[in-house]
């Protein structure tokens, strides 16, 4: 078998598995383990699997530009945004983290609702600037341009005087092994951070975001008291996650 025939076998067989062991790999192709870490490796460095220890894992969906975001399964993310704007009661304090699909979720919010919401994502607190019973805490930092959020030592210094009811997180990648990781660095402090300082967390995940990994990780999946995501979720990766403790709601369509 040709290197690039490989290649293409073992992608084929992380789409239908969702993960790949370079053990099986090396006996079903009847090759060394140090030609399958080698195919590994090129295959990660072109941005088609993530490596984790001893094989590897669906990487997640190439990051574009906020812009491009926004046009990616827009009545996914507007339906998810749907559901989870319910989780908000009146009188609390929410965390709403960065993202486009929690930029929804603040359009989504009723307009007789009285909360506070905390974010670090300048386009949620335009979105939320003439909402008549909300009030918008802004969180400070650096602005993270690519994902259009505040981050850095200040971000996190503000977030440490809050005690929240909740927290919406966008979600980069979500496993049930590896849990909640993201592509960039400064962006996992600031999601841990919102974490621990949040009473439930909230994941927002549309389906091609699950069973895949990022390079930096945010916490387990235990983090989550509940997972907002799509009804084209699989019964078995409802379960995967439902068995580690968290709540699935899935969106109507």
């Amino acid at each position: 078998m040709l290197t690039a025939e490989r290649r293409q076998f073992i992608l084929e067989i992380l789409r239908r598995d969702k993960k790949v062991l370079s053990s099986e790999l090396s006996a079903v192709l009847k090759v060394s383990e140090d030609t399958i870490r080698r195919d590994l490796r090129e295959l990660a460095e072109s941005g088609l699997l993530q490596r984790v220890h001893g094989g590897a894992l669906m990487a997640a969906p190439v990051t574009a530009s906020y812009t491009e975001r926004q046009m990616q399964a827009p009545q996914e993310k507007e339906a998810i945004a749907r559901a989870a704007a319910q989780l908000i009661r009146p009188g609390q304090v929410a965390i709403l983290d960065g993202g486009t699909t929690t930029l929804q979720v603040a359009r989504q919010l009723p307009l007789d609702l009285a909360a506070t919401i905390v974010t670090n994502s300048p386009p949620i607190a335009i979105a939320l600037a003439e909402h008549p019973y909300i009030e918008v805490m802004m969180l400070g930092g650096q602005l993270y341009k690519k994902a259009l959020v505040n981050i850095g030592a200040a971000t996190i210094e503000a977030l440490g005087m809050i005690r929240a009811d909740l927290c919406l997180l966008g979600v980069c990648s979500l496993h049930p092994e590896i849990g909640i990781s993201v592509q960039n660095l400064d962006e996992a402090y600031i999601k841990r951070a919102m974490i621990a300082r949040s009473a439930e967390v909230v994941g927002l995940a549309t389906a091609a975001k699950l069973d895949t990994a990022a390079t930096y990780v945010v916490g387990s999946i235990q983090a989550l008291t509940y997972l907002v995501t799509a009804p084209t979720v699989t019964t078995a990766q409802s379960i995967a996650y439902q068995n580690l403790g968290v709540t699935l709601i899935r969106h109507d369509r």
